[in-house]
């Protein structure tokens, strides 16, 4: 029997004693953080903030097979915050979809959330109508020519049926119940609550494709909600996609389970107090950024060098060299030649002792940057 088919559904029920201990352990390191943020200064913030919203749309798309551009996903979102951070690259329809629905949800948390709100969303994420080379039905729920949806593992003929979502019949229903629930749920602590709207969303399975990214954006619509504010510092679709297999079997196991979504609730939060701890080094990571931008921004460079240094700060792996830089600003090997050189003579770029046809680069270290003497 599935979780629906259960007779009170959707009267869900849960142990708040034994969810207080991990609520209190999280709600301290949920103000740490943001005490912590508030002491480093608003550019420092923005850029936590852009760094935390693109980990959370790249892996988001990670968790259902789907590998988006780093530097696509943070062009499109500092252009929507309005942050003018210069040498990144154009982005296509589908990385302007999923940030525009994910911006939507935490960037304006307080509008309501309403069907015609979901069919938005789920329109910017399937803008050509087709999930892969299947055509789907876009901006309204799954239609009962669409069949059953079942999530399935196992050879043909011997599929393995991990879930079973309500029919096509039933939706309007269902999903009004979840809207009036997610607008009228005061009296549930924020925290549970946005588990919980994460949990009932993905059960119902309202559209073709698409639910568990939108039902990650709920869960952090709910989560901008409990801390009012628009400042995102701490990424759970990272720490999701971290935990991936662990997270559908908690899944799997409650949807076939009663109405006692205490376990669900004490994983998600446990996910969220993890995901709270591994902020603390993203926010180490943006703060070597903002102090390396304030290092670069003294020097007049070009679009194709601002490009490189964007690349190097982010995931880049390795170090610099002609060839390479050649290659990924599209230029030739002489312009690339010479904005290495510019670099390096703005003490931007330091190179490494490998000299002749091994002559690499690297980016000047922070403690250089703030004891110049060390680079000689």
């Amino acid at each position: 029997m599935w979780i629906y088919e259960q007779k009170n559904w959707p009267s869900f029920k849960w142990d708040l004693e034994s969810l207080r201990p991990k609520l209190m352990d999280v709600r301290y390191k949920q103000g740490k953080l943001l005490g912590r943020m508030d002491a480093i200064g608003l550019s420092l913030q923005q850029e936590a903030t852009l760094q935390t919203l693109t980990n959370d749309v790249i892996k988001s798309s990670a968790i259902e097979g789907e590998i988006l551009h780093p530097e696509e996903v943070r062009s499109s979102i500092a252009r929507q915050l309005g942050m003018d951070i210069g040498g990144l690259p154009p982005t296509n329809r589908d990385v302007e979809g999923i940030v525009s629905m994910m911006m939507d949800a935490t960037q304006h948390y307080q509008k309501p959330l309403t069907a015609e709100r979901l069919f938005g969303w789920h329109a910017a994420l399937f803008p050509n109508g087709r999930s892969s080379i299947r055509r789907i039905t876009v901006g309204a729920w799954r239609p009962s020519s669409a069949g059953a949806m079942q999530v399935v593992s196992g050879p043909v003929g011997k599929e393995t049926i991990h879930f079973e979502a309500p029919t096509a019949a039933v939706l309007d229903h269902e999903m009004d119940l979840f809207l009036k629930a997610f607008e009228g749920s005061s009296s549930i602590d924020p925290l549970l609550k946005a588990g919980l709207m994460h949990f009932w969303f993905v059960t119902i399975h309202p559209f073709e494709d698409g639910n568990g990214r939108i039902a990650r954006a709920i869960g952090d619509m709910a989560l901008a909600q409990a801390e009012g504010t628009l400042r995102r510092f701490y990424s759970l679709s990272s720490q999701i996609e971290m935990e991936r297999q662990e997270y559908y079997r908690q899944l799997e196991h409650h949807q076939r389970g009663n109405l006692d979504v205490t376990g669900w609730l004490m994983w998600f939060l446990a996910c969220l107090e993890r995901a709270i701890d591994h902020a603390d080094l993203m926010v180490e990571k943006a703060i070597d950024r903002t102090k390396r931008w304030y290092h670069v921004n003294q020097y007049r460079l070009n679009d194709r060098q601002r490009h490189i240094i964007h690349m190097m700060l982010g995931d880049f792996k390795g170090h610099m060299n002609t060839s390479k830089y050649a290659q990924l600003a599209k230029c030739s090997t002489d312009t690339a030649l010479r904005d290495i050189q510019n670099l390096v003579n703005h003490s931007i770029l330091v190179q490494n002792p490998q000299g002749g046809r091994s002559t690499s680069y690297q980016l000047i270290t922070l403690e250089e940057i703030e004891n110049p003497l060390k680079i000689f």
